[in-house]
């Protein structure tokens, strides 16, 4: 789920930096350099150098097509597994509900 949130930031600001995304995600800047350099090596993220001032590297990081495509699928299974979630919970509780009504018949 962290490479997700990792481009939906991304998606939201390409200005972000691994520190910025870190911070934001609440993971150390170790796995933040290691998850964007999966998402890189799989193209899914594209890493552009900057130079903003002098003496100092930023990079710009933009979702490829493949990113976007990547985003929309890991939306979907989620989406999907949390009303999975959601039905079990639903039913679940509809079945304490019924039970509690049964004991207060008791």
């Amino acid at each position: 789920m962290i490479e997700y949130k990792v481009l939906k930031e991304i998606e939201s600001n390409p200005r972000h930096t691994q520190r910025t995304l870190a911070g934001n995600l609440g993971v150390s800047l170790g796995k933040m350099n290691y998850i964007l350099g999966g998402l890189i090596e799989k193209g899914i993220v594209k890493a552009k150098r900057l130079r903003d001032q002098p003496g100092s590297i930023r990079w710009n990081y933009l979702l490829t097509p493949e990113g976007i495509q990547e985003k929309i699928r890991i939306t979907r299974n989620y989406l999907a597994r949390r009303q999975a979630e959601f039905t079990a919970l639903k039913n679940e509780i509809a079945e304490l509900e019924r039970e509690v009504r049964a004991e207060k018949r008791v």
